[in-house]
C-alpha cells in the first residue's frame, strides 16, 4: 500500500542556478553553467551529474567512534515503506533543486531490506512503482543501479566469490532485483563494486576458484539482463583495498585483465572513483588514462580522499589542479562511455545544516566544470598538445615510424643502435609542462 508523499524538506532553498565567479550567493554556482559549450558539448552533456543515493540521503555521519550526528527529517518514520517514500521525496525535491538530471542507488538505499528475500523483493518493488511516477514527474533520471551485496554479514567472505555456495545464490538473487529495479527505472547502465570481493588472508583463499566464481556470475548478471531486454553498460569500480585487505577489482589495469580474461569486455567497461585511484597508490589521470587506452572509461565517482589519512574518506572534490589534469585526459578521450559524474561524496560529520548538501555538490560541480574550462582551454590555447606530440617525433617518421608500424625486429634494432652511437639526453620538460597548468587556471 504507498502511503501519503510528496512532501517538502529543503524549505526556504530556491533551485540552484548559474551566477557566474564575480556572484557572492554561496547558492548559486560560479563555473558550472549547465548550458555552456566545452569542446563541442554543453556541461550538462559532458558531466551528466548524479547524486548519489547513499551518501546524500541514507548517511548520518557516524564514524567508529560514534553515532550519526545528522537528523534528517525524512528518517522518522517506523514504517519501512514510508519511511522510504519521505526519502524519496527529499531526494527528488533535493536533485530537481540542484538542476541536476540524474541519480543512482543500491537496492538498499531506495528502502530498508527486510528479514526475507521475498518481503525485500516486494519493498523494493512498492518504492520503484513510486519512484517511477517522481521521475515522469520531474523528469529526473537514472544513471545507473547496483546491489549491496556487502553490508549484511551473510556477505562476510564475500558474494559471488563467497566460499559458500547458498551465499553466492543470495548475491545472485539480489542482484537480479537490483537489475529488475534498475530497468523498471529506465536506468542507462549498472555498477558492480565488489565491496567483498576478495581476501583477508591468503591462507584461506583459493584465488583461482574465486576469481572464476565472480566471471561466472558477472557473465550470468549480463545475460540475464540482455535478456530482459537490457541495453545500457555494466560498470566494474575498481577499489584495492578496504573492506578486504585484497580486493579482486584492485585498479584500471587488473579489472581490465580481468573482463578480458573472461570475456567480459565487450559489454563492461570501468566506473573509477577518485579515492580508489589515490588508495591504490594512483593518481586519478592515471586511472582514467589506462581505461581510456582500454576503450573502457565508462563513468567516474566524484570525490577526494585525504592524504593524511590511509582510507576511503569520500570528500567532496575541491581540487583544481589535479581535476584540471583528469579532465585532460577526460577531453582526449572524447569524454565518458555511457557514463555521467555521480557525487559518491559525504558532507563531513560536523556539517549539520540542511542547507550543507547544497553547499558541497555545488562546490563539486563548479571544480569540475572549472576544471573542464581549463582543460579545454590548455588543449586549444596552450603548446601543450604541441610540446608533448614533439617529445615522441622520433617515432613519426624514419625507423621509428617503421618500428611502431612493425616494419622492423630486434635484430634491426640492434643495427640502429651501433650505427647510432652514444646518444645525447632529451629533456622532459615536466617544469614547463606543471606551469602551463598553473598558467591556465
Amino acid at each position: 500500500m504507498i502511503l501519503t508523499g510528496n512532501k517538502e524538506y529543503y524549505n526556504g532553498i530556491d533551485t540552484i542556478r548559474y551566477e557566474g565567479k564575480e556572484s557572492d550567493n554561496p547558492l548559486a554556482f560560479k563555473y558550472y553553467d549547465p548550458e555552456r559549450v566545452v569542446a563541442g558539448k554543453t556541461m550538462r552533456e559532458h558531466f551528466k551529474f548524479a547524486i548519489a543515493y547513499w551518501h546524500t540521503f541514507c548517511g548520518q555521519g557516524s564514524d567508529p567512534f560514534g553515532p550519526g550526528t545528522q537528523n534528517f527529517p525524512w528518517d522518522q518514520s517506523s514504517d519501512p515503506i514510508q519511511a522510504a517514500i519521505d526519502k524519496a521525496d527529499a531526494a527528488f525535491e533535493f536533485i530537481t533543486k540542484m538542476g541536476f538530471d540524474y541519480f543512482c542507488f543500491h537496492d538498499y538505499d531506495l528502502i530498508a531490506e527486510a528479514d526475507t528475500l521475498s518481503e525485500s523483493e516486494k519493498r523494493l518493488s512498492t518504492i520503484v512503482e513510486y519512484i517511477k511516477q517522481k521521475q515522469q514527474d520531474s523528469g529526473v533520471k537514472l544513471l545507473w543501479g547496483t546491489s549491496n551485496c556487502f553490508s549484511n554479514p551473510r556477505f562476510m567472505n564475500g558474494a559471488s566469490t563467497n566460499p559458500n555456495f547458498d551465499v553466492v545464490a543470495r548475491a545472485g538473487a539480489q542482484v537480479k532485483m537490483a537489475l529488475d529495479a534498475t530497468m523498471a527505472l529506465n536506468g542507462e547502465n549498472y555498477v558492480f563494486w565488489g565491496g567483498r570481493e576478495g581476501y583477508m588472508s591468503l591462507l584461506n583463499t583459493d584465488m583461482g576458484r574465486e576469481l572464476d566464481h565472480m566471471g561466472r556470475f558477472l557473465t550470468m548478471a549480463r545475460d540475464y539482463a540482455r535478456s530482459q531486454g537490457f541495453k545500457g553498460t555494466f560498470f566494474i569500480e575498481p577499489k584495492p583495498m578496504e573492506p578486504m585487505k585484497h580486493q579482486y577489482d584492485f585498479d584500471s589495469a587488473t579489472a581490465i585483465g580481468f573482463l578480458k580474461e573472461y570475456g567480459l569486455d565487450k559489454d563492461f567497461k570501468l566506473n573509477i572513483e577518485v579515492n580508489h585511484a589515490t588508495l591504490a597508490q594512483h593518481t586519478m589521470q592515471h586511472e582514467l588514462a589506462v581505461a581510456a587506452k582500454a576503450n573502457m572509461m565508462g563513468s567516474i565517482d566524484a570525490n577526494r580522499g585525504d592524504y593524511q589519512n590511509g582510507w576511503d574518506t569520500d570528500q567532496f572534490p575541491n581540487n583544481i589542479q589535479e581535476t584540471t589534469e583528469a579532465m585532460l585526459v577526460f577531453l582526449e578521450a572524447g569524454g565518458l562511455q555511457g557514463g555521467g559524474i555521480n557525487f559518491d561524496a559525504k558532507i563531513r560529520r560536523n556539517s549539520t545544516d540542511m542547507e550543507d548538501v547544497f553547499l558541497a555538490h555545488i562546490g563539486g560541480a563548479d571544480t569540475f566544470a572549472r576544471a573542464l574550462i581549463t582543460a579545454d582551454n590548455i588543449i586549444s590555447s596552450s603548446p601543450y598538445k604541441k610540446l608533448r606530440k614533439e617529445r615522441y617525433a622520433s617515432f613519426d617518421s624514419g625507423k621509428g615510424g617503421a618500428f611502431e608500424s612493425g616494419s622492423l625486429n630486434l635484430q634491426d634494432l640492434y643495427q640502429i643502435a651501433v650505427e647510432n652511437g652514444e646518444i645525447s639526453p632529451q629533456s622532459g620538460k615536466q617544469e614547463l609542462f606543471e606551469n602551463i597548468i598553473n598558467q591556465y587556471i
